[in-house]
């Protein structure tokens, strides 16, 4: 059976810079009936678990590591005996959710992984924050931008080791290169398209401004 795109969505506290704020997260479920990697553990190990229905879990992929895409991982892990992977330009965020328990492999951009016959590549797209990554899946005719590219426009660049200008640049030159049709699953809230979203660009930029 061809992977397949699931979607949960869990909830919790995104905490930064002494704010907490109650979000909702969208965790990626990238797989088939045999095997699946999650994109984003998000608050709730046990129904990212369940969700897996008894498949082998390849690896947990975090798109960045602000506490409310990463804060499932290590029970996650245990649970499974995946490894969890991250880009280390974001070990400072992740060590503010897990001082005593390190990622098990770094994200490279141009990576690839694979997972029920479908490759996913890594693009690394800093900005949200320094680590932030996206994962194409041209077969799938997807990308999963986390917190980097939503509906309406670019992610959050108010806080702490985000930057407006960086987070335009990569989603210029990194995602809105992409087919226009590519669906865009972002970590929080409803899909986009790359054809929906590109002719704002200008837009944003002059809103971030």
């Amino acid at each position: 059976m061809a992977a397949r795109v699931e979607q949960l969505v869990t909830s919790g506290e995104f905490c930064l810079d002494g704010g907490s704020w109650q979000v909702d997260n969208n965790v990626w479920i990238v797989g088939d009936d045999a095997e699946a990697v999650v994109i984003d553990a998000a608050h709730d190990a046990a129904a990212i678990h369940a969700a897996l229905g008894g498949r082998r879990l390849l690896a947990v992929v975090s798109t960045h590591a602000h506490n409310d895409h990463v804060n499932a991982a290590p029970a996650l892990a245990a649970l499974t005996g995946a490894p969890v992977l991250l880009h280390p330009s974001d070990q400072v965020l992740w060590r503010q959710a897990h001082p005593d328990r390190e990622p098990d492999a770094p994200l490279a951009d141009g990576q690839q992984l694979s997972v029920a016959g479908t490759v996913l590549t890594v693009l690394h797209t800093p900005g949200h924050s320094p680590g932030a990554v996206s994962l194409y899946a041209p077969e799938l005719g997807t990308v999963f931008t986390g917190d980097t590219l939503f509906a309406g426009g670019p992610g959050a660049t108010g806080r702490s080791f985000s930057d407006f200008p960086t987070i335009i640049a990569s989603i210029r030159e990194r995602l809105l290169t992409l087919p226009p049709e590519t669906v865009v699953r972002t970590g929080h809230g409803d899909p986009t398209t790359i054809g929906a979203e590109a002719p704002h660009l200008e837009e944003w930029i002059t809103r971030g401004h």
